[in-house]
């Protein structure tokens, strides 16, 4: 678990895949962002409010895709009329949530999900 300063879920995944680039030439890109994309599994991003509140602004999972602007995601909860709440969405990877016995529809959605995001990407 780690934190960072960033406007964004989409926007924290590409700082973390250019940060590591300012150590110098021994690393590239093609090498620091399929990593990231890789190794992180859920982004919380929270924002801080004018009265200096901190509150959770978006939850997504990342895909472990790697898209022109960098990894990609899949919103699971979003502010929706001042209000977080579910997207209906599904993390595609969910080797690790059935490994725990959790099974992410159920949460998410309120179903069961049976094998859903199980197919490519689905062994993270």
């Amino acid at each position: 678990m780690c934190s960072l300063h960033a406007n964004s879920a989409a926007e924290a995944l590409r700082k973390l895949g250019t940060l590591p680039l300012l150590a110098g030439r021994n690393i590239d890109a093609a090498f620091v962002v399929p990593t990231v994309a890789g190794s992180i599994d859920v982004v919380v991003h929270a924002e801080l409010e004018r009265g200096g509140r901190r509150r959770v602004r978006e939850i997504a999972a990342v895909t472990g895709d790697v898209g022109a602007d960098g990894p990609e995601i899949v919103p699971l909860f979003e502010i929706d009329g001042g209000e977080l709440g579910a997207t209906g969405k599904l993390p595609p990877r969910t080797a690790k949530f059935a490994r725990g016995g959790v099974d992410p529809a159920v949460i998410l959605c309120g179903r069961a999900g049976g094998d859903a995001g199980s197919g490519p990407g689905g062994g993270a």
